[in-house]
């Protein structure tokens, strides 16, 4: 599926790179030449990796950050650390992203679904958007779901406090994540820096999940280990991130929605200029930086 491309003297950021697509996609990337930093939490397993992708990119290298997505803190010094060590970054695959079954707040008192899968990415975009700029030609890859079809972005309770359901809040928070691509895709036009939003398909066997219910993993259990037409596996979930992150055919695309490698339709709400410009304000005010500053 993929095309050939060579993205030796490249840097990439993966986050939630130690496992499932976030992994699969890091290992591609450092195939092609790429030197990858990776994000995750587990420190052993992270280290595996970044081994694992100092064998196969070559002359590059590889990185190992610890972050925690949940807190604003956390994503802040990320992307410090970052910047203290490089000066380009040429891909940022946004791919960390959580499943509760529970309502839960963050440390900073945010609904913990929005802030890991939207808020999260956006403040780290924020963050690292001026490395990506003077690095142009670069891309920011959101990794987002077709069940953001079934989302809507309820202002007036964006924390679901009225009534939780986990899978109505992470329908929100993929929702986000299309408009935060097309939004961004509008900000950055001009400039070099590409922002494409890709669902990579319903990958059961990903670890996303661990926060939902034990009915839940378990079923998602069973449906990783058969072979059911509408699941991928982990490989095949990563092949269209790839793509977004790495294909010549995807140097120029900005703004879209991507599926099963090709640009698709997303829903009508994350066609709606009013709601992705109001959400990018809404979102500044969350993470503490101006809707201005966000380029």
């Amino acid at each position: 599926m993929f095309s050939d491309s060579n993205l030796g003297g490249q840097v990439a950021l993966v986050t939630g790179g130690t496992s499932g697509i976030g992994r699969e996609t890091a290992l591609a990337l450092a195939d092609r030449g790429a030197s990858v930093a990776i994000v995750g939490r587990n420190r052993k397993r992270g280290r595996r990796v970044a081994r694992e992708i100092e064998a196969r990119n070559g002359d590059g290298w590889a990185e190992l950050y610890i972050a925690d997505f949940a807190s604003r803190e956390s994503v802040r010094n990320l992307a410090v650390a970052f910047r203290d060590r490089h000066d380009r970054l040429d891909v940022l695959v946004n791919n960390a992203g959580t499943f509760r079954h529970r309502r839960s707040e963050t440390g900073d008192g945010i609904e913990a679904t929005f802030a890991v899968n939207h808020l999260a990415p956006f403040l780290l975009t924020h963050l690292l958007v001026d490395t990506l700029v003077e690095s142009a030609p670069a891309r920011v890859v959101t990794v987002t779901s077709e069940l953001h079809e079934r989302g809507t972005i309820d202002f007036g309770d964006l924390g679901h406090e009225r009534d939780y359901d986990g899978m109505e809040a992470y329908s929100q928070s993929k929702l986000a994540n299309v408009l935060f691509a097309r939004e961004l895709a509008e900000r950055l036009r001009g400039t070099g820096v590409t922002a494409t939003a890709v669902n990579p398909g319903f990958v059961p066997g990903t670890g996303f999940t661990r926060e939902a219910s034990i009915r839940n993993r378990l079923l998602l259990g069973l449906f990783s280990v058969l072979p059911l037409p509408f699941t991928k596996n982990v490989e095949e979930g990563a092949e269209t991130v790839i793509e977004a992150a790495a294909s010549p055919e995807f140097a120029d695309v900005t703004g879209e929605y991507v599926s099963d490698g090709v640009i698709a339709d997303a829903s009508d709400e994350a066609h709606d200029d009013d709601v992705r410009r109001r959400l990018w304000d809404v979102s500044a005010g969350f993470v503490g930086i101006s809707p201005d500053d966000s380029r």
